[in-house]
């Protein structure tokens, strides 16, 4: 168990920082540390005059805004336990989480809101606005005026009892205590809620400050996901309790929103997924590289270092020229890209987790890491690769310690194929550690596709060579009838530039295809193309759902 407490950080950092700006909607109104405070107190007010015990579930379900953070931090410094849930998912999937979860209370976007049906959540007794915290519906005998006359009344009389930041007081929770609720469908299909402790967040907020380059009073962008563990965890819970300045991109971003913001706000930290650095790259990095004249340069040494500096400064002004590093993670970066950005010096590092450790597994510093790595295991865990050597047979990943999760919810067969009694963690993912426990992810495993005379085959590496790849937006390798096929989700936009038709476009892509696999072994060879019209669904992290299209 952690010695430090994860309501103590909130409330120091609250106490400490009471008039320093917190957090900005961007575009629209700041707060400062003490203005969290006074939300706070109002937000418990609410859970009081609901009767809202240790313990209880409050679903929360919105964008990225101040007020989101405003429920999740007040929830936790409460002792409930928060239910963060993607604005995305369809009605009947909230409906379902709400009641799986057994949420007593929801906080709910308004719009997001009028496509529920209450009826069908029926454990849920109270719903309230994330807007401005008024009642939208109530599954109980007390009149709405009534209910929203006390909670008035409550909150007053705490108001006046705040006359500063010293008198700001939170609750005592326990690090064993459950805090996060979190429902994500991964790749798997199966929507699992996974039970994150206290601890299991304070051991991801005590990494960061100690290993990651944010000071107090520093900015950071938040345009991950809210409701998901690695944009949770790194671009609000840990930036809030060392005081910095967070902004919320509100609504969904586009990668030109996400630079736009970046260069305005200017932040210090940059976290990515890497179909934002892939996209630049692609777009903007790729058609400079290719123009005879710089592939020229590039050949002479004096002029390649002063193109790839030139290269390197545009590239960090793009992502607003103040930041100390760019951390990647979420889903496997191109091993193109990566080669290009290591090779310019550019400050980025890979990191990589899970939902189930709060997110944080390895990490390291952008000057400390090793290429194809995804840096090294946390302090608050142990590894180990489940293969007779794990530093050249590749096995899949185990983990134990701080960060590992208390479980899934109502669900002890999960739970219990992923936990082994002895406190280990299967995370699913393949790959091989070296001697100074750097990780190197080699796959899903339950991605890996089985050859026809044994060997493992990683579609991740395959896929990563076609989306490099003229008019390849995305792809997706899978296996059918005992061979591999290509999905491709073409790049429309410089197809409709180049005005090309179908049939044209089918004939690039075999172009491709027998390239391809000319420069990968055998067994790794792709038999066809299959275009897709629309873009792959993917998971909070970016991931595509494999399973979605493995019967294809």
């Amino acid at each position: 168990m952690m010695k430090e407490n994860l309501v103590d950080l909130i409330q120091d950092s609250i106490r400490k920082n009471w008039e320093n700006k917190a957090m900005t909607n961007y575009g629209g109104e700041t707060i400062t540390f003490g203005d969290m405070a006074s939300r706070i107190l109002t937000i418990h007010s609410i859970f009081e005059s609901c009767e809202i015990k240790k313990g209880d579930k409050i679903a929360l379900i919105g964008k990225n805004s101040v007020n989101w953070t405003a429920v999740y931090l007040a929830t936790l410094c409460y002792g409930a336990v928060v239910v963060p849930v993607l604005p995305d998912f369809r009605a009947g999937d909230i409906h379902h989480i709400v009641n799986h979860s057994d949420s007593t209370l929801i906080f709910a976007a308004d719009a997001i809101f009028e496509n529920l049906e209450s009826d069908k959540m029926k454990d849920a007794r109270y719903s309230f606005s994330l807007t401005d915290f008024r009642l939208l519906h109530h599954q109980t005998s007390g009149k709405p005026e009534t209910i929203s006359g006390i909670i008035k009344k409550l909150s007053e009389k705490k108001h006046k009892e705040l006359h500063s930041n010293a008198t700001f007081r939170l609750r005592s929770v326990s690090n064993d205590s459950l805090a996060v609720l979190s429902y994500t469908s991964g790749t798997t299909g199966f929507t699992k809620g996974v039970m994150i402790s206290h601890n299991n967040l304070v051991a991801n907020v005590v990494y960061a400050n100690h290993n990651m380059p944010l000071e107090p009073g520093d900015k950071i962008v938040s345009f991950l996901p809210l409701a998901h563990a690695y944009g949770c965890a790194f671009e609000f819970l840990w930036p809030f309790t060392l005081g910095c300045h967070i902004t919320f991109l509100t609504k969904t971003p586009s990668p030109q929103i996400i630079l736009k913001a970046f260069r305005e706000v200017r932040p210090r930290l940059v976290l990515s997924v890497p179909l934002i650095m892939e996209k630049i790259y692609k777009k903007q990095i790729l058609p400079a590289l290719s123009k005879p004249s710089i592939k020229i340069m590039l050949r002479i040494p004096g002029l390649s270092k002063v193109i790839e500096k030139k290269i390197r400064q545009k590239l960090t002004d793009s992502f607003g020229g103040n930041f100390h590093e760019i951390v990647i993670g979420g889903a496997p970066l191109s091993s193109e890209v990566e080669d290009f950005l290591h090779r310019i010096r550019f400050p980025f590092s890979i990191g990589y987790g899970m939902t189930e450790c709060g997110p944080l597994i390895s990490y390291a510093n952008w000057d400390k890491t090793k290429l194809r790595s995804a840096g090294k295991i946390v302090d608050s865990l142990e590894i180990k690769i489940d293969s007779p050597d794990p530093y050249t047979q590749t096995g899949e990943i185990l983990v134990k310690g701080e960060n590992v999760m208390m479980g899934y919810y109502k669900n002890k067969e999960a739970t219990k194929n992923t936990l082994e009694p002895d406190g280990w963690m299967h995370t699913g993912d393949l790959g091989l550690i070296d001697r100074e426990n750097f990780v190197y992810i080699k796959g899903r495993s339950k991605s890996m596709i089985l050859g026809s005379s044994g060997q493992n085959i990683y579609p991740e590496e395959i896929e990563a060579r076609f989306n490099n790849l003229d008019f390849v937006q995305e792809s997706l390798v899978i296996e059918k009838n005992g061979k591999l096929t290509v999905l491709i989700y073409p790049d429309y936009e410089s197809t409709d530039k180049k005005g090309l038709t179908d049939q044209q476009l089918k004939e690039i892509f075999e172009k491709h295809r027998k390239l391809l696999n000319k420069t990968m072994p055998a067994f790794m060879g792709v038999s066809a193309v299959t275009i897709f019209a629309q873009e792959f669904e993917k998971t909070p992290k970016k991931s595509i759902k494999r399973y979605l299209y493995n019967s294809n």
